[in-house]
Formats: structure tokens, C-alpha cells, sequence
């Protein structure tokens, strides 16, 4: 791949000069600050009858009011949320060359359409993770802050890699958006196929038959509870790998063969 340095360097750019990065970390940021104000309100019950909530709800759509249950929040948060944030993303990263009207003349340069590609993919997976690792580092803060029991270094670290493994299996199913993004030539299409997704994961998951369904894999694996990820087999981890790929090589074929000519 020629002059992938410069075409990563060259999207990086585009980023940072937008304020994008600045919306979509705010945006994702809101994820441990919901987690906190549950975490506060299965502590105090009277502050919840105060608010109009029902503790007893909340205690059993989160748990209690601890570490485990707090992260376990954050994992969920990054399955659900994050895939809708990042698609957002990968949405942005393929689809502006068209709303812009800038991919005749990207295509022209002495870039090959691999290398522009690869890129965008580089970017896409470093502003995605790096969103993952701030929810993470503003949720121990804010964990800290209210004061949640202390707990042991292995829960802490569990926790981490249930939600880095969360995070890599919901990126990798925002391939296929990247494809979208680019056959549909903007941001609406893939936006839209984003949010069926997400629709579907839930209602297949309710009927049971989320493990092999791609796009609820991801939320299953950060339950809380043990019951959730007793459902995966090797089978929903090799479907979420396989998608991943199917995204990855669809929008490399697009970007190779389509003909460009917006």
C-alpha cells in the first residue's frame, strides 16, 4: 500500500479539524454519568422516591451498588451505545468524501484507493477505542467519587477486559456501516441500517436467539450477570468475526471497483 502513512496522517487531519471528536466524547461521555446517578440512587431510596424513581426498578435493571455492577453498566453502555457512537463515526469517516464532494478529487491523487481505505479504517478504530478508554477513565472517576465499596484489583481488572472485549466486538461490527456509508454515498443510509441493528439485536435477543445474531453478541458478553454471557459459543464470536470481515472487505471492493462519479 503506498503512501498509507501520509493518507492516515491526511485523515487525521480531517478529523482533528473538526469537531466531531469533540461531540461524539461528549456525547459517549454521558454513558458513566447515567451509571453514577443509578449508582446514587440504589444508595439512597428516599432520593429516588424524590425523583419520581422506583428503587426497586432500578435495582433490577442494574444490580447494586458497587463496583462490579457499575462497570458492568459501563460494558453494557459501550455494546448498545457505543455501537450507535461509533457507527456515527465510521459513518462520518467513509460518507463525507461523498456529502462533501471531495472523493473525485481524494481518488485522483497519487494515493491507491487501498491505502485511503486502510486508513480511514486506521482512524475509524483509533477514535473509537480511545472513546471506549475515556468512558472507562471517567467512570473510575466518578466510581471514586461517590464513594462505591472498595473492591479487589481482580475485579477491577476483569472489568477492563470485559469492556476492551466489548468494545472490539462492537467495532468490528461497524464494518459493515463503513460499507454502507459508502455504497449509499453519505450519512443517512448507514445511520439508518445503524439503528436497525440495534433494533433487532434487542428483539432477537428477547426471543432468545441473540448468540447468533451478530449485533446483539456484544451486549450479551457485558451482562452483568453470568446468565447473559452463558449464551455464547464459538459460534456467535466466529459470526461477529466473520461480519467484521464482510464489512471490511465490501467497502474495500467498493472503493476499489465502484465507479466514482460524484
Amino acid at each position: 500500500m503506498n503512501n498509507l502513512g501520509q493518507a492516515t496522517w491526511v485523515e487525521f487531519l480531517k478529523a482533528r479539524r473538526s469537531t466531531l471528536p469533540l461531540f461524539t466524547a461528549l456525547g459517549f461521555s454521558l454513558a458513566p454519568f447515567v451509571g453514577c446517578f443509578f449508582m446514587i440512587v440504589l444508595r439512597d431510596p428516599d432520593l429516588a422516591r424524590r425523583v419520581g424513581m422506583i428503587s426497586a426498578k432500578a435495582q433490577l435493571t442494574v444490580g447494586t451498588a458497587d463496583w462490579p455492577s457499575y462497570l458492568g453498566l459501563l460494558a453494557q453502555a459501550t455494546a448498545i451505545g457505543g455501537f450507535l457512537v461509533f457507527s456515527f463515526i465510521g459513518s462520518w469517516v467513509f460518507g463525507r468524501e461523498y456529502t462533501d464532494h471531495t472523493v473525485k478529487d481524494l481518488l485522483a491523487l497519487p494515493t491507491g484507493r487501498a491505502s485511503i481505505v486502510c486508513a480511514k479504517f486506521i482512524i475509524m478504530l483509533v477514535w473509537s477505542a480511545l472513546l471506549a478508554v475515556l468512558i472507562l477513565l471517567i467512570g473510575l472517576g466518578l466510581g471514586t467519587v461517590i464513594g462505591l465499596p472498595p473492591a479487589t484489583s481482580q475485579v477491577f481488572w476483569q472489568s477492563g477486559v470485559r469492556m476492551a472485549r466489548t468494545a472490539g466486538l462492537t467495532i468490528a461490527l461497524v464494518t459493515p456501516i463503513t460499507f454502507f456509508a459508502s455504497a449509499g454515498r453519505g450519512y443517512l443510509p448507514p445511520l439508518g441500517i445503524a439503528f436497525l441493528a440495534v433494533i433487532l439485536a434487542q428483539v432477537v435477543a428477547a426471543t432468545g436467539w441473540g448468540a447468533y445474531f451478530p449485533w446483539s453478541v456484544p451486549a450479551l458478553y457485558a451482562g452483568v450477570a453470568g446468565s447473559e454471557q452463558a449464551q455464547l459459543g464459538p459460534v456467535s464470536f466466529a459470526l461477529v468475526l466473520l461480519t467484521g470481515l464482510t464489512g471490511i472487505i465490501g467497502t474495500f471492493l467498493w472503493w476499489d471497483w465502484a465507479d466514482q462519479t460524484e
